[in-house]
């Protein structure tokens, strides 16, 4: 599962860094207005549509694989230690049910104020952790996307395509209802051409799957209401 934390960042991403190079390559006459595209694409001089799943294509480079698992690994400390807190939480809840109508009214008081005070401070570090995170995987994604953006336009340019679309988003989140991936689908072809240019190794394992960025999915959920794939 991708993170949720990259869709928000790579539409408007995509849109900007995408656009503004395809019009470059495009070369307006001087002093000709360029105004930007209303969705994240890459536009050439052909006539066919494409579709690419930027989120995918990030993820499954050999340097997406390498710098998401670093990721998740350099964060599990952080996820065991919420899942301790939770733990602890769970434990003092449990208490409460069980012993709770056998306790004093003082001792009652105490282990429910307990149980507040590390709610609020799960919680609290669960959002912290969930930001982190978020920046952290944001960062990996624009550094891949500002190098992977010129090969987008480079290969729309010369395989007669006219446009590009980013369809990391589902219908009705995205205005793309139906593609024929077999077909009019570049993910692939750039995560190769990314390859071919990137120093970064392949995975090690043959068989290991896809590198996932480490997000709020992996975040041990704090027991109260909190306040707050790809198909390539």
């Amino acid at each position: 599962m991708t993170s949720k934390f990259l869709r928000p960042f790579l539409a408007v991403a995509a849109l900007f860094v995408i656009s503004a190079i395809a019009q470059t390559s495009t070369a307006a006459p001087m002093g000709a207005s360029t105004p930007a595209t209303a969705s994240p694409v890459a536009t050439g001089t052909g006539t066919k549509v494409g579709t690419i799943n930027i989120e995918a294509a990030i993820v499954q480079t050999n340097e997406g694989h390498r710098d998401f698992d670093d990721l998740a690994k350099k964060l599990e400390p952080k996820r065991t230690q919420l899942t301790s807190q939770n733990d602890e939480l769970e434990a003092l809840k449990k208490q409460l049910t069980t012993q709770g109508d056998k306790l004093s009214p003082e001792a009652l008081e105490t282990l429910r104020k307990q149980i507040e005070t590390k709610q609020k401070s799960l919680e609290r570090a669960g959002q912290d952790y969930q930001e982190d995170v978020g920046n952290q995987q944001n960062d990996i994604a624009q550094r891949i996307l500002q190098k992977m953006a010129p090969m987008i336009v480079k290969y729309a340019q010369e395989n007669a395509f006219g446009m590009i679309v980013d369809t990391s988003k589902p219908w009705p989140q995205s205005p793309v209802l139906w593609v024929d991936v077999e077909r009019i689908d570049v993910t692939k072809p750039i995560v190769d051409a990314y390859n071919a240019q990137s120093t970064v190794p392949p995975p090690a394992a043959a068989t290991k799957p896809a590198a996932k960025p480490a997000g709020a999915a992996t975040t041990p959920k704090a027991p109260a209401p909190k306040p707050a794939n790809p198909s390539n």
